[in-house]
């Protein structure tokens, strides 16, 4: 989708200290300039075109194009009516913040937007080498420097849209997933109720006055057939059919201590299993494995200088605990397990249950999920 047809940024950060932190540093170097530079012409003036310049910092992100317009439109103004008076250009060191504004435009407004602003600014750029014409070097390196704070707006907007994408789509391989294991647990009860109705209509058969009861059996065996078979044509539909491991059977809790054999010689992994953990709901066992099985892997591949990792789970009377804790350096990029995260939140959360991920106090890097034991809200 080319960036001319494109919507303005949804939910663009809101204004922070840091923005109003940027401002204020505008605004005192404005005041700086007008009381320390003997060379700038009329202070009085450009005092009050930095202070727009200085607000307009502040909207750059919900009101992207009239900052833009407001900030690049003072400076042309003030560049024509200091050409028209004879006085010297107005030279604003502190306008250089219009680079910002620059690129937040490209960065969060929409394509109309960003098209009709990159005119207002190359407008300005046209403007100011007419009225303070300093060689063509300089004209082409002040348009350039616009133009890649522009460009630089525009690759950051479609890095985000990209990670924001992959994020969806963990979130759907994950949905993908549960789905399945929950198909299987459902489907194992249910072939159970179609077995249970199986010989309730043969037992009824052998009788003479249970006419009514067998009707009721047939229906029964009637529903169960067809509800497996729709649930398995739904899920099929989700399951990856070149994968032989979407397949296989769902892992249990009793899995996780099978984790422990990926102990290597630098890195040992110790599973602990506590508390009551019979009769949890299927899909809860299966994502607790899925939680422990992510964090070891994460761990094998992302925590520096790991030489241990512990699992434990406690199962208590209304839900389940498991922590994951290697005791690696602190991680300088916290992003790098890549989407596993953002599939393991979205399990956890849709079964009811919290997540949480981050670096210890202690040291190292741990994981924290709690499920309630009966699995997902019917």
């Amino acid at each position: 989708m080319s960036l001319w047809v494109e919507p303005a940024v949804k939910d663009p950060p809101a204004r922070g200290r840091r923005d109003w932190a940027l401002a204020a540093i505008v605004m005192v170097g404005v005041a700086l300039e007008a009381v320390l530079r003997r060379d700038l012409t009329w202070p009085p003036v450009a005092v009050g075109v930095g202070c727009g310049v200085a607000v307009a910092v502040l909207y750059r992100r919900s009101h992207a194009l009239i900052a833009v317009a407001l900030a690049f439109g003072a400076l042309a103004v003030l560049d024509v009516a200091a050409s028209v008076a004879g006085a010297e250009p107005v030279v604003l060191y502190s306008g250089a913040v219009v680079l910002v504004l620059a690129y937040a435009l490209f960065r969060w407004g929409a394509g109309r937007d960003a098209a009709v602003g990159l005119g207002i600014m190359l407008l300005a750029v046209v403007v100011s080498v007419l009225t303070d014409f300093t060689g063509a070097s300089d004209a082409i390196g002040g348009a350039a420097v616009v133009l890649f704070a522009a460009v630089l707006g525009v690759l950051v907007r479609y890095r985000a849209a990209a990670r924001e994408k992959l994020v969806d789509q963990a979130k759907l391989e994950e949905r993908a997933q549960l789905a399945r294991e929950l198909h299987d647990t459902v489907a194992h009860h249910v072939s159970a109720i179609a077995i249970q109705a199986q010989a309730g209509l043969f037992v009824a058969r052998s009788g003479s006055s249970l006419i009514g009861a067998t009707e009721a059996l047939e229906i029964i065996d009637r529903e169960a057939a067809q509800t497996l078979a729709e649930m398995r044509t739904m899920v099929g539909a989700l399951r990856d059919r070149d994968d032989p491991s979407a397949m296989a059977p769902q892992r249990r809790v009793a899995d996780i201590e099978r984790l422990a054999a990926r102990s290597t010689g630098s890195l040992h992994v110790d599973v602990a299993l506590s508390g009551e953990l019979a009769n949890l709901h299927p899909a809860v066992e299966a994502a607790l494995y899925r939680v422990a099985q992510e964090s070891v892997t994460n761990a094998r591949r992302h925590a520096q200088q790991a030489t241990r990792v512990e699992v434990a789970v406690i199962g208590g009377p209304t839900e389940v605990e498991m922590t994951v804790d290697n005791d690696g350096a602190r991680p300088t990029n916290p992003n790098a397990a890549g989407y596993g995260l953002v599939g393991m939140t979205e399990r956890v959360t849709l079964l009811g249950g919290t997540f949480s991920a981050g670096p210890r106090l202690s040291g190292g890097w741990g994981v924290r999920a709690v499920l309630p034991r009966r699995g997902p809200a019917t």
